[in-house]
This record gives structure tokens, C-alpha cells and sequence, in this order.
């Protein structure tokens, strides 16, 4: 049995490990775990604080684990005289523990939409990996929409 709710600040361990686990599966690391973690806790702590832009949601397991995790970022829009959203959002980190997948992430990112609807926002953004672009096609995501970006930075290579 899986809960999906809303993530607080004493979660910000649990969620760094994840972010960890994510993302040294995809580029090689150019930090240790443990360095990593600590520097990732304090960001999260400060960013799940009240009124800092960013929202997450967690996947709990019966037990207390915490096992999947999407987080979502508000842009706030120029001020519109009309009826017009003053919000997008930018959802991101949307990943689950692969002994847990198998709906898990469908919860996460329907409860991310559930709060954008509730919140108003415009638009959800994304940039999705290239296996996850299916599961964004059935909640209604364009692939080939009206979002243009530029990337104007690159690492350097390790």
C-alpha cells in the first residue's frame, strides 16, 4: 500500500538520497554521495519551507519509507488585466525506486496535477527523459507544443 502526500521538511534526507539515486544513475557524479546528500538536504529544506516556490509530493510506503517523489516549481507570470492565469509551473524529478515502480509515478504526477488545477496554474512544464514521454502523453502533456528553450550552458566534460 502506497500514500501519496504532500512533502515536508523532515523528509529532506529521504528525498536527497532519491534526487542521488536519480540522477548518478544518468551522468557520472562530480561529487561524492555523502557531499551530495548534505548540500542537497540544505537546499531542500529551505525549498519546502512555506512561500520559496517549490511543492513535492511523496510516495510512503506502509512502513514509513518513502519511495518516489515529484516536485513541482511555481513561475510566476506577469500581472494579466484579464482572466488569465498569473502561474505556470515547472514539474520535475518525478522518479520512483525501481523495486516500487508499477503505478507509482501515475500517483505522483496525478497528484501534481490535482494541485496545479486547484492553484490555477497555466501550464505545466517539463522536459521529460525519452522513457518517460508516454506516461506524460496520457495525462494530456503536447510533446511538440508551443515551448521553445535554449540552452545556453554546458558543463564541462568529465
Amino acid at each position: 500500500m502506497i500514500h501519496i502526500r504532500i512533502a515536508t521538511v523532515a523528509d529532506a534526507r529521504r528525498l536527497a538520497e532519491l534526487r542521488w539515486e536519480f540522477r548518478s544513475g544518468r551522468d557520472t557524479p562530480t561529487e561524492t554521495r555523502e557531499m551530495f546528500v548534505r548540500r542537497c538536504i540544505g537546499w531542500m529544506r529551505r525549498e519546502l519551507q512555506e512561500g520559496n516556490g517549490w511543492h513535492a509530493w511523496a510516495a510512503v510506503k506502509a512502513d514509513g519509507l518513502i519511495v518516489g517523489t515529484v516536485w513541482v516549481q511555481t513561475i510566476k507570470k506577469i500581472p494579466n488585466p484579464s482572466s488569465e492565469s498569473e502561474f505556470h509551473a515547472y514539474l520535475s524529478n518525478l522518479y520512483v525506486t525501481p523495486s516500487a515502480r508499477g503505478g507509482i509515478g501515475v500517483q505522483l504526477v496525478q497528484a501534481a496535477i490535482a494541485w496545479a488545477k486547484i492553484n490555477k496554474i497555466d501550464r505545466l512544464i517539463l522536459w521529460p527523459a525519452h522513457r518517460s514521454v508516454s506516461l506524460y502523453l496520457r495525462f494530456g502533456f503536447s510533446h511538440a507544443g508551443d515551448v521553445m528553450e535554449l540552452q545556453t550552458w554546458k558543463p564541462a566534460s568529465v
